[in-house]
């Protein structure tokens, strides 16, 4: 709407102080006549007044002006938990009616924001007042009209006062959900983030029941699962804290979850898991070592297992085999006895591996031990070969018990010649192998070796080869455990440097934590990993194809990936997401935990719609907060000035800025142009007029 405004203002040709001092001599000279009663005086000093008035140059100014819109924010919650039930149709359709409602009025100008759908950083709560500031942040105050808020009332963002939006203007609020509502949660009180594998650690909990229980205090049950497998049971009375206890079973990231059933009708489950993330520390890992004859790689994995901090290493080496006495009494003798008993029998579970490098049967070792490390490795233990020609002699520990547990027998031949160290096609898919810096050119980018012995019966797999495709490292599981076999003793020709050496410490590393199970070096594995509001699949497999995977989001919504292979053995996909909250995966027998956002996130400790807080908050403002009924009865719109009440029973006001905008200023000097000659010519032709009467 325009309007026009007339004003006076002056544009004096001269400066004001000879201005007034022309005045004033033309006032003194005009009372001089008048007192002196001289004929026409009244004529003279109208036309010395219109001379001064000339000189102040008085001009009319027409300013043409637009009245400015007023400017009201309509802020949307489209948080999770607005998406339980109803609450996201009744969110569209009352800001569908108000929208219709607005375009009734043209001096508002609407604002639409949604806030609160993402994922990422610290977005996993509600921030409506934040959303609001952004939203008016570019609008003067005097031209903000108010705003309405539609959302559960579950805001995390409530202000102080409502002075730190910077605007004088109502704030209202439309509560989307029932009044009715209950929920059952059960939340994590104290945790430890991190563990030492094996130890057992306490945590404590608790269970809470929100709004109209239909059986409050009831006693209820809670399970506790580790890696999605079910750990230990407990029970407790909503409102009070427990303690329960947990034991990590493997390093690095471990997904901790307690669960409570959920009620019928209650408003949501999602909050009735308790999820983190606990990170587990391995205590180090306890590796034997028993070098048989000296050799010149003896020291290789003695050097690589003592550089890894988190291996502590008992080294053994058999200088004395009991055929080599020669009388010299044993206090003249600086080697020690083999302590068989205590590290075979005694104190044989203590270890994560044993390695015998290049060792064989000369009745150092009982018969009968051979058996009890068969059965070391049959019950979970690890155990690798490295082995030379000895293992084709007749004192090969193939020969012994232990050949139960070892995945080739020798053949008795022994290859001589010169060859390059090749993956098999298994091997290029293994995770001890697959990506061994070196691996993808032909012939490999690594020094050659010039000796392996002959196998045969072999079972498990073949990583690499030798000449003639002849096995090279054969790997096999052997009951609950894992057992290596390495086919050559050259392995420190790449340590040396020989020929631009090789990935030894790779490979050692890799093959040593692979028999110790180490998770991410599991042939068959799914993983996955979040960043943000990104999930990360991850799909190990010795197969040359993977199979889609089926991930079921905390909404319970159930969607299919497919996979994308990104090396041999390799495939990976990854999932945009805005839920926050626990993701189940499954791939046939395979399944994996991630949780994405916050693991403590705002948005899932109270999820009952509520009206209280938001109205505490907006009071002070003059604005109202009212529960949408189920039909959507969305209260009329209706334009206030600012001393008038901005709520009514069936009604919201919202303050009408007086703010305008000039759109042209027209001006007319009066005694300019034409108009001021003839105002000029007709004074002084009416003093002349009555001078000649």
């Amino acid at each position: 709407m325009e309007t026009n405004t007339l004003s006076l203002t002056f544009e004096p040709f001269l400066a004001w102080p000879l201005i007034a001092v022309a005045a004033l001599l033309a006032a003194a000279l005009c009372a001089t006549i008048i007192v002196m009663g001289l004929r026409g005086a009244w004529l003279r000093t109208l036309a010395a007044a219109c001379l001064v008035l000339a000189l102040a140059n008085p001009v009319i100014l027409n300013e043409e002006r637009a009245a400015l819109p007023t400017t009201v924010a309509m802020v949307l919650d489209t948080s999770q938990s607005q998406r339980l039930g109803e609450r996201l149709d009744q969110t569209d359709a009352a800001a569908s009616e108000l929208e219709r409602a607005f375009e009734r009025f043209g001096q508002f100008d609407l604002r639409i924001v949604e806030t609160g759908a993402a994922a990422t950083g610290t977005a996993t709560e509600t921030r409506l007042f934040d959303a609001l500031r952004s939203a008016l942040r570019d609008v003067p105050p005097a031209q903000v009209g108010g705003a309405v808020m539609i959302t559960d009332g579950q805001i995390h963002d409530l202000p102080e006062t409502l002075a730190e939006l910077g605007f004088d203007a109502p704030v209202h609020g439309l509560i989307t959900g029932r009044d009715d509502e209950f929920d059952r949660k059960i939340e994590l009180v104290e945790a430890p983030r991190f563990a030492i594998v094996g130890t057992p650690v306490e945590m404590s909990y608790r269970v809470t029941d929100q709004g109209a229980m239909p059986a409050a205090g009831q006693v209820v049950n809670v399970e506790l699962f580790l890696n999605g497998e079910l750990h230990a049971t407990a029970q407790a009375v909503p409102g009070q804290v427990y303690p329960i206890d947990i034991e990590l079973d493997r390093g690095g990231a471990n997904i901790v979850e307690l669960r409570v059933a959920e009620l019928d009708g209650e408003l949501t489950g999602n909050n009735n898991r308790a999820i983190m993330r606990m990170e587990g520390i391995r205590e180090n890992l306890r590796v034997l070592l028993v070098s048989g004859e000296p050799h010149s790689g003896e020291r290789t994995w003695r050097n690589l297992l003592k550089s890894d901090a988190s291996v502590d290493l008992v080294h053994f080496t058999i200088l004395r085999p009991p055929e080599k006495q020669d009388g010299t009494p044993i206090n003249e003798l600086s080697l020690i006895a083999f302590p068989t008993r205590e590290l075979f029998v005694e104190r044989i579970d203590d270890f994560d591996l044993i390695i015998f490098d290049r060792y064989q049967n000369r009745n150092v070792l009982p018969t009968l031990y051979y058996d009890f490390i068969a059965q070391y490795v049959r019950g979970g233990g690890a155990l690798l070969v490295a082995s030379g020609p000895e293992y084709a002699g007749p004192n090969s520990v193939a020969r012994t018990p232990l050949v139960s547990a070892l995945p080739a027998a020798p053949t008795g031949g022994v290859v001589q010649a010169g060859f390059y160290p090749r993956l098999t096609d298994d091997g290029a898919r293994h995770p001890v192998t697959r990506d061994l810096e070196g691996a993808g050119s032909e012939p490999p980018q690594w020094g050659r070796w010039f000796r392996n012995v002959g196998v045969t019966d072999i079972e498990g797999t073949t990583v690499m080869q030798a000449g003639g495709d002849a096995p090279l490292l054969v790997l096999n599981t052997y009951e609950e455990g894992r057992v290596g076999l390495m086919l050559s003793d050259h392995g420190w020709l790449w340590a040396r440097g020989f020929e631009g050496g090789g990935p030894h410490v790779g490979l050692y590393r890799r093959l040593a934590h692979w028999l110790m199970k180490e998770p991410e070096l599991e042939e068959e594995a799914l993983t996955a990993t979040s960043e943000g509001d990104r999930l990360s699949i991850r799909r190990q497999t010795m197969a040359e194809t993977a199979g889609p995977v089926t991930v079921t989001t905390p909404s319970g919504d159930v969607l299919t990936l497919d996979l994308v292979e990104r090396a041999p053995g390799l495939f990976e996909a990854e999932l945009q997401t805005d839920e926050i909250g626990l993701f189940n995966l499954e791939d046939g027998d395979l399944t994996a935990l991630a949780h994405v956002g916050r693991t403590d996130a705002p948005e899932f400790r109270d999820m009952i719609s509520t009206v209280e807080p938001l109205a505490e908050a907006v009071r002070e403002s003059g604005g109202t907060v009212r529960r949408l009924g189920n039909d959507i009865d969305v209260p009329s719109i209706l334009p206030v000035r600012s001393t008038a009440d901005a709520s009514g029973r069936d009604f919201m006001g919202f303050r009408t800025s007086a703010e305008t905008e000039l759109r042209g200023v027209g001006r007319q000097a009066l005694f300019g142009g034409f108009l001021g000659l003839g105002l000029m010519i007709l004074v002084i032709a009416s003093m002349w007029y009555r001078e000649g009467r």
